[in-house]
């Protein structure tokens, strides 16, 4: 089980990604940032960022103003 957000449970299965994550909870920001186990991951690193079983991932929409 991975949990997101400190609130939200995802059912783990190998060999899944970020992602994969990212789909599922339908995450479409264009400007996300996420962290698992508090260790920053590099967007570059989405599809192929293997999350372990149960993980804590932060998924931070990031949004801007002025």
């Amino acid at each position: 089980m991975i949990t997101i957000n400190n609130r939200d449970k995802l059912e783990w299965k190998p060999g899944m990604t970020i992602k994969d994550i990212l789909d599922t909870m339908g995450y479409t920001y264009s400007l996300i940032m996420v962290t698992v186990d508090g260790k920053l991951v590099d967007d570059d690193e989405y599809k192929t960022f293997k999350v372990h079983d149960n993980a804590s991932v932060r998924v931070i929409h990031i949004h801007h103003g002025g």
